[in-house]
């Protein structure tokens, strides 16, 4: 016998679960699964496709979306499961796996979806359809549907009407503010919500966008946050050569961690690495010198891409980030992290007299970014750049009038 609630995959807010319906219920809550279950739509119950199993019975399988599911211990010690059709949403009263859960599912969303229009959850829902949310890399639409998700539970049943007063804005910042413990979250969600707005203005929905302009409480210091001599010695000391190798590459191409486990082989000719950067589409290329040429002849090629783990294939994102940070704490590099490699590639570039425009041309920066960048976060050592000035003025010889 199988308990009915094991039908169930423990859903999550991102994924698709898949809810099959068992051949029979008993009276105690077990059933049965039949072994041919089709996939329908949840949200088109009448057209469901059935098929008979091997024992003669129906069954269905549908695919629901977004289901939370909560457990509470009760006061005879026992855990009761409980299904809700979303996080903050209606309970779902059925059992789970039984055609009834479906059907109260499908009401659910659909009177969700009839009661979004004229509010902020159908802004929310236009802007995950939108190219500008669409036209973004996987990382990062993850990364704003996390925060759309907060959103709509805060702010969903807000009618649009209300964007239009004065005093909105002030409440969305005291939203940002219950985040201040973490300004970097803080300051994410804020853009999020900007963002929705600033498409739904764009469109026609809304004529202000209350969230414009301003509204950060981070604000970087990245002065004193540069890989020197002594950290790259200690990180390698302790790192694998997998790590090594990633270090090397963001060091000496100045490039962004996703675009660099990206890299393939086919785009190094022995002399240049030619890319399109994932998250700007600007094609950069890079001229590539010791000691990073030296460490590429070197190293093996073991598939596609030139940063493989040590089990020889390619990186995922969590598993280099895993990988990394194990090894920062080995060594006890604590006080920089990857991306100030970034930061600390376009200094190193700047230190050797190159200019903006050709720190941008390495990078893929704007020009007017490289040089906000250096001027405000990477020059700590700019006190080297005033001795070089004051050198080259000191065997600087005025020409003599005729």
């Amino acid at each position: 016998m199988l308990d009915a609630k094991a039908f169930l995959h423990s859903p999550t807010e991102s994924d698709v679960d898949f809810y099959p319906v068992p051949s029979q219920v008993r009276a105690h809550g077990t059933g049965k699964l039949s072994t041919l279950p089709l996939t329908a739509n949840p949200d088109c119950s009448q057209s469901r496709r059935r098929q008979l199993s091997k024992n003669g019975k129906r069954s269905v399988r549908v695919n629901l979306k977004g289901i939370h599911k909560v457990k509470k211990a009760l006061a005879d010690g026992t855990v009761a499961t409980y299904f809700y059709a979303w996080r903050g949403g209606p309970k779902i009263d059925a059992l789970p796996g039984s055609e009834g859960f479906v059907q109260a599912y499908t009401d659910a969303i659909a009177t969700r979806k009839k009661s979004a229009r004229g509010t902020v959850l159908q802004l929310t829902g236009e802007f995950r359809t939108s190219s500008e949310f669409t036209g973004k890399s996987k990382h990062t639409r993850d990364a704003y549907l996390r925060y759309v998700k907060l959103i709509e539970a805060k702010f969903g049943d807000m009618p649009l009407a209300a964007l239009e007063d004065p005093e909105v804005r002030g409440e969305f910042k005291t939203w940002r503010d219950s985040m201040a413990a973490n300004p970097r979250k803080a300051d994410y969600a804020w853009t999020v919500l900007a963002r929705v707005f600033s498409v739904a203005k764009d469109r026609g929905r809304i004529p202000v966008n209350p969230c414009e302009k301003g509204g950060r409480l981070y604000t970087a210091n990245r002065t004193e946050k540069l890989w020197t001599d002594e950290t790259i010695a200690r990180f390698e000391r302790f790192a694998s050569a997998p790590l090594r190798l990633a270090l090397t590459l963001a060091l000496w191409t100045g490039q962004r961690q996703g675009d660099i486990l990206r890299m393939r082989w086919s785009d190094y000719d022995g002399e240049t690495i030619k890319i399109v950067q994932s998250k700007t589409g600007a094609a950069v290329a890079i001229r590539v010198i010791d000691p990073l040429r030296t460490l590429l002849a070197e190293t093996k090629k073991r598939g596609p891409f030139i940063c493989t783990n040590t089990r020889g294939k390619p990186w995922t994102s969590d598993g280099f980030k895993t990988s990394w940070g194990k090894a920062c704490k080995r060594a006890g590099v604590d006080e920089v992290t990857f991306h100030d490699l970034r930061g600390t590639a376009i200094t190193r570039l700047a230190m050797a007299g190159a200019t903006s425009h050709e720190i941008s041309g390495v990078t893929g920066h704007g020009i007017a970014d490289v040089d906000a960048m250096l001027d405000r976060h990477y020059l700590g050592e700019r006190a080297a750049l005033g001795d070089r000035a004051m050198h080259k003025l000191a065997v600087y010889k005025t020409p003599v009038s005729d």
